[in-house]
């Protein structure tokens, strides 16, 4: 298990809609794309309370970025 340097970047959590707006995708995506194991998983704050890691949400969108610029 990856054990994370404590700073402040990775403690701060994204709800969904900022997810939303950050990746530019709906809802229902996001949660296809995590059960599909292609988006981080949300950490779980209560039974109807979730929340992402933004550190792991701006790698996903640098990677998204880094796959653009490799060829076919």
């Amino acid at each position: 298990m990856k054990t994370l340097q404590p700073t402040s970047e990775h403690f701060q959590l994204l709800k969904i809609r900022q997810v939303m707006k950050v990746t530019c995708l709906a809802r229902s995506t996001v949660y296809k794309y995590c059960a599909d194991n292609n988006f981080p998983k949300p950490i779980q704050l209560g039974k109807r309370n979730a929340a992402w890691v933004e550190s792991e949400v701006k790698e996903w969108i640098e990677q998204k970025m880094l796959q653009r610029a490799q060829p076919r």
